[in-house]
């Protein structure tokens, strides 16, 4: 992920507590602001969005631009273009955030590993990987893939310097996205997950300990130490009068709670390691005829018996899945006459997962598709449901039989 004076993890959350137990940690492991903002389209089919964060971030950095450097650079201009040039070397810059997500992404898919999104946010960007990569070798192309864009947009911006001079605006745009570009470079080369110089490190004790776990908790320890370093000098910067620290140790804080969120993950991994959906499912969902209204359903179900997943039966053949959340997406008005049936979501068309599956991988499977259970079937038949509320149950009770031992 690239930033304008950060980076951060692939896999963040800026609300995960580090003390929260590895359980607790299951419904954190994405940040919220990664799953909304304005859509943007597609580049190479990864969707492109901007959190709402960003129109802030922009419009700050504009009149950055436009009341300090650019008069402190070059006197004389009209205010119209000090402004009109702000607004655009801020907009430039935030394209060289996303050609460095880009980086990422070319590799990490050519490596065949999934990418979700690329979100443009307060910090800077995020490429939302949908796994990890294959293979030690795999994870430093794509860590490194960010810096190496930025440094050759930094060189392309210094390299047309020369030719710009006759054109002061133009300039001084070039002048600020080299030295900004490569800003971003040596920032994010710091070696402490989850910036790109982080995971170049887990790349590196990967290959040697050939565990990516242990390699996760290693670089992601050297994350949090950068992170509180940060702070510790933001506060010290503060302290001595400089407000500016405040920023430095906001960014601390965050490269804290995403290397904790990281390492709180791989404690997930661990523990749910050599474990089956089959021990961790829970009993199958009531079953409801498709023809029920959703009025009955709530009334009847969900407020009379606290039930918040159905399958749905045509006859004796399940033929679909409704959850509360489907049930909230149809005006309240409609209830009385909408049927199961028209809002389930077909059997064929869900995320289903067999009882042998492995447990972490069922729990990746929620997590990238957005959804808190998955059916678990043999061949055409329900066998049960795993919910992350199964999860989370099931790996409090490995935490305590750990503690027990």
């Amino acid at each position: 992920m690239a930033c304008p004076v950060g980076k951060f993890a692939m896999f963040t959350s800026s609300d995960i507590d580090r003390h929260q137990t590895a359980a607790n940690a299951i419904d954190k492991n994405e940040s919220p602001m990664m799953r909304q903002g304005v859509p943007l389209g597609r580049v190479l089919g990864i969707p492109i969005r901007l959190d709402y964060s960003w129109f802030l971030m922009l419009a700050l950095l504009t009149w950055m631009l436009a009341t300090s450097y650019f008069p402190a650079e070059f006197g004389g201009w009209p205010l119209s273009v000090y402004w009109l040039m702000g607004a655009l070397t801020a907009l430039a810059f935030f394209a060289s955030l996303l050609l460095h997500e880009l980086g990422h992404s070319v590799v990490a898919l050519r490596y065949k590993v999934p990418v979700r999104s690329i979100t443009l946010f307060i910090f800077g960007g995020v490429a939302q990987i949908g796994g990890e990569p294959p293979s030690a070798k795999a994870e430093f192309r794509i860590a490194i893939a960010g810096p190496i864009v930025s440094l050759a947009l930094a060189l392309a911006f210094y390299a047309l310097k020369p030719l710009l001079g006759g054109l002061p605006p133009v300039y001084g745009m070039a002048q600020y996205l080299a030295f900004m570009n490569l800003a971003v470079a040596l920032f994010n080369l710091i070696p402490g997950y989850p910036l790109d110089g982080g995971r170049v490190l887990r790349a590196i004790v990967w290959a040697a300990t050939r565990n990516l776990q242990r390699a996760t908790v290693i670089a992601g320890t050297v994350g949090r130490g950068f992170g509180l370093l940060f702070i510790l000098v933001g506060v010290w910067q503060v302290l001595g009068g400089n407000l500016g620290g405040l920023w430095l140790a906001f960014i601390g804080w965050f490269l804290e709670s995403a290397a904790s969120a990281q390492i709180l993950q791989t404690t997930v991994q661990n523990l749910l390691a050599g474990h089956r959906v089959s021990q961790a499912m829970g009993a199958r969902c009531p079953v409801v005829a498709e023809d029920l209204t959703l009025q009955r359903l709530v009334d009847e179900h969900v407020l009379g018996r606290g039930e918040r997943c159905f399958l749905v039966n045509r006859g004796e053949r399940t033929v679909g899945l409704v959850t509360v959340h489907r049930v909230k997406a149809v005006p309240r008005a409609d209830w009385g006459t909408a049927t199961v049936g028209q809002v389930m979501l077909p059997l064929e068309e869900s995320r289903r997962v067999e009882p042998d599956a492995a447990l972490s991988v069922a729990l990746q499977l929620m997590d990238r598709d957005g959804v808190n259970q998955l059916p678990v079937m043999s061949g055409a038949r329900v066998l049960g449901m795993l919910s992350r509320e199964d999860v989370i149950s099931y790996l409090r009770t490995l935490q305590d039989l750990q503690a027990l031992g």
